[in-house]
């Protein structure tokens, strides 16, 4: 039975351009390392893509190849979410059962897995401890595992499936129960799956956990990310507000706002509309937020009749240009927005854990949804154009922030959206889509990424990374190797013959620097992780510059703590947002310096820009 033909089949009758994302994503990773897999071993991959952008749809074609290659058992993990995993569960029931054959069962269906016959067989779990400890038992005593391979799909691998004790040489209870599950069968493919791969790409080979392959697909082109969202010359719809008096006058110009977008949606046929609010982590906060608006909801609906309510009506109407239906008439905007304050036509939806509210909430009318954490991974909001984010920590974490803005996706209309937001936090949103674009170019070119960040922002939380392995390197610093090899000594004396000792530092390519590198070769020192810090600002400025010196004839000792001298480590710091790469010439051959070859080199010192930190493992 060709399964991903018949997958195809049925959602080109939905979105041609999908079904032929889908197959050339099922066919790379099926061409590529599933036809090469030697059955007898255990594989670790990575399939990305951006946040709220089609993963699942995404996977099911892989998993659909992965049957025709042969694999017969998979499981699908979840967050630990019972709605969310009911949804994912439905949906799988639907796409591969219902329509393609397989047999797909939820977490109380063993008797449905044992009964599976020659159909491949999927089973869709929560990362919750008990449930993933009680199928490793289950999965113990099932034969079939024994000599066959076991394919693993972990939605939001970086989530909750790392090691949190890595750092205790212990092993976090979710993690212990997927090794296990893991190593039940004599092989597998454990494919993760995420928008937000840094805490996964910084992971330590001896960790197991990091991807042997990646593989990132590109959303449709309906879909709204970071390159839409977060630039550096900020779009219109974006509104700054630092300078606002107080929590309520914010909410009555997101309310205004929203009320214009949700008439304008509901004119054109839509039956929701929704704002997001995240304010904190802090239940009391969305409490208090929650106030605010309630109070600026019943000033404008006991106002709507006042001429300054109008006039901001249509200031607010004034800026729309929806892009998925044509603009309605002010008039009819107007009334549609009194009727929905006339009739109580909306909602507050408070979503955390102590809540009484439920997403479900949301699926219709016009809502204002106030939360936190729980607006976090797997929830989606249908039609959602407003948002107003003031979320902030002492130390911000990228792939965290990225996730919980849940701002990106296919139904916003580029032309109803609207961002109220902090400036600073826009600023470190700006930055963390840069580093995205980065890691994204670098695995499409099948490098290992090079991941950086300015100030205070991290990559991920720090639990998950094994700090004993990994590099946290100071912008702004001076690093170099103890022991180089160079190779060889004369093709790097050649490359530098033009620039002289007593030169001022030259400004040159960042690929040249790149090139210098290349020549050298040194023990714990991770030349080509400087050179993949260097790429990615290549990847965002093909004529990126550097600054490289020249000094030859240096009497300089093996194994000392510091190579440049004071003068020349004062002219590298002159250079404080560029890599600047310091060549020494030493005199190796001096018996007296104690350098182990007896012979001369070249020494590289690199300066790293002290904009950013830079991680690598």
């Amino acid at each position: 039975m060709e399964y991903l033909n018949t997958y195809l089949d049925n959602i080109k009758t939905k979105n041609l351009a999908q079904a032929n994302s889908i197959k050339n994503t099922a066919e790379t990773i099926g061409k590529e390392y599933l036809s090469k897999f030697d059955f007898c071993s255990h594989k670790m991959g990575l399939l990305f893509g951006n946040v709220q952008s089609g993963k699942t749809g995404q996977v099911f074609g892989v998993v659909c190849k992965a049957v025709e290659l042969g694999f017969q058992f998979f499981i699908l993990l979840t967050t630990d979410n019972v709605a969310l995993q009911k949804q994912t569960y439905e949906r799988t029931e639907r796409d591969l059962e219902q329509q393609n054959g397989f047999v797909v069962c939820s977490e109380e269906d063993e008797q449905k897995f044992r009964s599976h016959g020659v159909k491949p067989v999927i089973i869709v779990l929560k990362k919750n401890s008990k449930i993933l400890k009680e199928w490793t038992n289950k999965l113990k005593n099932i034969d079939d595992l024994k000599g066959n391979p076991l394919f693993i799909i972990d939605d939001e691998a970086d989530a909750a499936s790392l090691n949190t004790k890595v750092n205790k040489n212990e092993i976090s209870t979710i993690n212990k129960y997927l090794r296990e599950i893991k190593d039940l069968s004599t092989s597998s493919i454990y494919l993760q799956m995420t928008g937000t791969p840094q805490s996964l790409l910084l992971q330590s080979e001896i960790s197991g956990w990091k991807p042997m392959f990646t593989y990132y697909f590109k959303p449709g082109k309906e879909y709204l990310g970071g390159d839409f969202f977060f630039k550096e010359k900020t779009p219109n719809f974006v509104r700054f507000i630092d300078d606002e008096r107080d929590g309520e006058s914010i909410a009555y110009k997101v309310i205004i706002r929203h009320l214009v977008a949700s008439a304008q949606l509901f004119l054109s046929g839509a039956k929701v509309s929704n704002c997001l609010v995240h304010p904190s982590s802090r239940q009391d906060i969305h409490q208090q937020v929650r106030r605010e608006f309630e109070k600026a909801l019943s000033k404008v609906t006991f106002n709507h009749n006042e001429k300054d309510f109008v006039e901001d009506l249509k200031k607010e109407y004034d800026s729309i240009s929806p892009n998925k239906s044509q603009k309605a008439d002010f008039v009819d905007i107007k009334e549609k927005v009194f009727e929905m304050l006339e009739n109580h036509n909306y909602k507050i939806v408070v979503l955390n854990s102590s809540s009484s509210d439920e997403p479900e909430e949301c699926k219709k009318g016009c809502n204002f949804v106030i939360g936190g954490n729980s607006l976090g991974r797997g929830v989606t909001f249908d039609k959602l154009n407003t948002f107003y984010y003031t979320r902030s920590s002492k130390t911000p974490q990228a792939d965290t922030m990225w996730q919980q803005s849940r701002i990106f996706g296919y139904d916003r209309d580029a032309g109803l959206v609207s961002l109220f937001i902090l400036e600073n936090l826009y600023n470190l949103f700006v930055q963390i889509n840069d580093t995205n674009d980065a890691i994204i170019k670098q695995v499409e070119e099948g490098r290992q990424p090079s991941i950086s960040y300015a100030g205070n922002l991290r990559p991920t939380r720090m639990t998950v990374l094994d700090k004993s392995l990994l590099n946290i390197l100071v912008g702004g610093s001076n690093y170099f190797p103890a022991n180089p090899i160079n190779n060889t000594y004369d093709q790097i004396t050649k490359m530098v013959v033009r620039f002289k000792d007593d030169e001022e530092p030259a400004s040159v390519p960042l690929k040249l620097l790149i090139e210098i590198l290349g020549h050298f070769k040194a023990d714990n020192f991770d030349i080509a992780g400087y050179q993949a810090m260097m790429q990615t600002e290549l990847n965002k400025d093909p004529l990126a510059k550097g600054m490289l010196m020249v000094r030859r004839n240096r009497n300089i000792t093996f194994g000392k703590r510091a190579l440049l001298s004071p003068n020349d480590w004062k002219t590298t710091n002159a250079y404080a947002n560029s890599f600047v790469l310091m060549l020494y010439q030493v005199n190796g051959h001096d018996p007296k310096l104690k350098w182990p070859k007896h012979e001369d080199l070249w020494v590289p010192n690199i300066k790293l820009p002290g904009v950013k930190n830079f991680y690598i493992i």
